[in-house]
């Protein structure tokens, strides 16, 4: 509760900032969240490579099995999810968008005093594979030492965590209002699209009830007492608009509904990458909408479902980035449902002014997909190793 205060009071204070604050303190703010943003995506690929590969390893048995079902659950909420969307879209869209375009401002951009440019050892995608092999090799070889030297590896990045990140993102989300508050580029585009901002949310919260209630009945949880508890990596989620950065977060909440700790420290890292329901809903309302505002309209859904099937294998490279999800879908936007550069550069300021609930969606139903992974897995603990504490 005292980590959603600090989240909170950071979004209240960053906006008051941004739109009464003289200039330099916003320029503060924008510094300390360039270089924060920068050692984050330099710790994010470790973090996920550690987390992963030891999650993975410690699985002696089963964990081929397990990983593969938490990619169909993962898989299967975004299609499902971005369906449920393109419905929606199609019956209430028509009524609140006009046929007319909008143009967006840019609104001005404040430059930090500071840049510091700290690239990651590797990529996400390379993080990803490495740990799903050596991962794997551990659980095949039952190599103690090597488990061992990646348990320790974890450890170090899990007090670079607890120490440094978690403490900071409250400021760091202070700093992302602040910006926005200043420039004024994602409000005025939530005012011009209220209504679609609205309708993205409330399908985000439809979806996740929906998910949770699902998941709740397959393993005899409360679905409202699991959703309260992933509370706070939503609204982590909220702040800094990356499913990557929300991880920390996201794994002390998932661990607190009493979840095996191997399955929380390979599903949820994984998850974050793979895991984007509400990125999907987002892309899925914001494309209908930019389609509405053309002439053309809103496509059938035989030509829309090939694409939402495409999309989410591409937006497997978007995590850690703000934005990345709709810069992921570009390509698909023009080459299968026919946007030109208006329409591109109409979804990505719409897209931006939301992108952080999308976020929030997918990482809050990362603890939907662990729950289920666990509870198909059950039957491959030792019960006198079972490391599920409850947590009040």
């Amino acid at each position: 509760m005292k980590l959603i205060i600090r989240l909170l009071l950071g979004i209240i204070i960053g906006v008051f900032v941004g739109l009464y604050a003289p200039e330099v303190v916003t320029k503060v703010l924008v510094t300390f969240k360039g270089v924060f943003g920068e050692f984050l995506n330099f710790t994010v690929p470790l973090l996920i490579l550690f987390y992963v590969m030891s999650g993975i390893g410690s699985m002696q048995k089963g964990s081929g099995r397990l990983l593969g079902v938490t990619l169909f659950f993962s898989y299967a909420s975004t299609i499902v999810a971005g369906v449920l969307a393109y419905l929606v879209a199609v019956e209430i869209l028509p009524v609140l968008v006009g046929s007319s375009t909008s143009s967006l401002d840019q609104g001005a951009t404040i430059t930090p005093w500071v840049s510091i440019d700290l690239p990651p050892l590797m990529g996400v995608a390379t993080a990803l594979v490495t740990a799903f092999m050596f991962g794997m090799g551990i659980s095949v070889t039952r190599s103690k030492e090597l488990l061992k030297l990646v348990d320790q590896s974890r450890d170090v990045v899990e007090l670079v965590l607890l120490r440094l990140i978690i403490p900071g993102l409250p400021y760091y989300i202070c700093a992302v209002f602040a910006e926005m508050g200043a420039s004024g580029t994602v409000f005025s585009t939530i005012k011009t699209f209220a209504w679609v901002l609205g309708l993205v949310i409330t399908l985000h919260w439809v979806w996740l009830l929906i998910l949770f209630t699902m998941v709740g009945a397959g393993t005899g949880r409360n679905p409202l007492s699991m959703m309260r508890t992933m509370l706070p990596s939503y609204i982590t989620a909220v702040g800094t608009l990356s499913s990557a950065a929300a991880i920390p977060v996201t794994v002390d909440c998932a661990r607190k509904l009493r979840i095996n700790a191997h399955v929380v420290d390979f599903a949820v890292p994984l998850c974050a990458t793979i895991h984007i329901s509400g990125s999907a809903i987002t892309l899925t309302v914001c494309a209908s909408a930019v389609m509405m505002m053309s002439a053309s309209g809103i496509v059938g859904f035989g030509t829309f479902f090939p694409f939402l099937i495409t999309l989410g294998v591409a937006l497997v490279a978007a995590p850690g980035i703000p934005g990345g999800a709709v810069m992921a879908s570009i390509g698909l936007l023009v080459s299968m449902l026919g946007f030109d550069d208006s329409a591109v550069a109409l979804m990505i300021a719409l897209y931006l002014a939301q992108d952080s609930f999308g976020t929030a969606c997918n990482v809050m139903g990362d603890g939907a997909i662990a729950t289920i992974v666990d509870h198909i897995g059950a039957d491959r603990w030792d019960s006198a190793g079972d490391p599920r504490q409850m947590d009040d």
